[in-house]
């Protein structure tokens, strides 16, 4: 394949991979309820989230420092609230072939993420290092 095309087939496949139907609340739950999933943005790893029952979640920027949160549907969207965020960090889902694509739609042009894996693994937490 050309190297002018292979950027071109990228992107189209991205375009394609995020043209499916916005998640539902039930069905956001029942695709990521216990389980963790690591996501991506622009090929770089940018974080994990831990989605608990009761709509709870734990948050990481994969730096080792975890933040507890709820979820919530506002219209299509569904909304996060962290307990040192209390603002709600709302986002589109969808489901692609490749799993979820979300789209922050507090700032649409900012950030796209994408499911990188999904894992029944626990995140770890371990907090920021201590001592001198």
């Amino acid at each position: 394949m050309p190297r002018t095309l292979l950027p071109l087939c990228l992107i189209l496949s991205a375009a394609t991979a995020s043209a499916g139907e916005l998640m539902t609340a039930e069905e956001f739950d029942a695709y990521t309820r216990n389980k963790t999933f690591y996501y991506g943005n622009q090929g770089q790893p940018y974080g994990a989230e831990e989605y608990l029952n009761d709509r709870r979640v734990i948050w990481s920027y994969l730096d080792g420092q975890c933040e507890m949160g709820s979820w919530y549907q506002e219209g299509e969207q569904i909304c996060f609230v962290y307990e040192h965020k209390p603002e709600p960090q709302c986002w589109s889902f969808r489901h692609s072939p490749n799993g979820l694509i979300a789209q922050f739609e507090n700032d649409p042009t900012q950030i796209e993420l994408y499911e990188v894996q999904k894992s029944y693994e626990p995140l770890v937490c371990p907090g920021p290092k201590v001592g001198v």
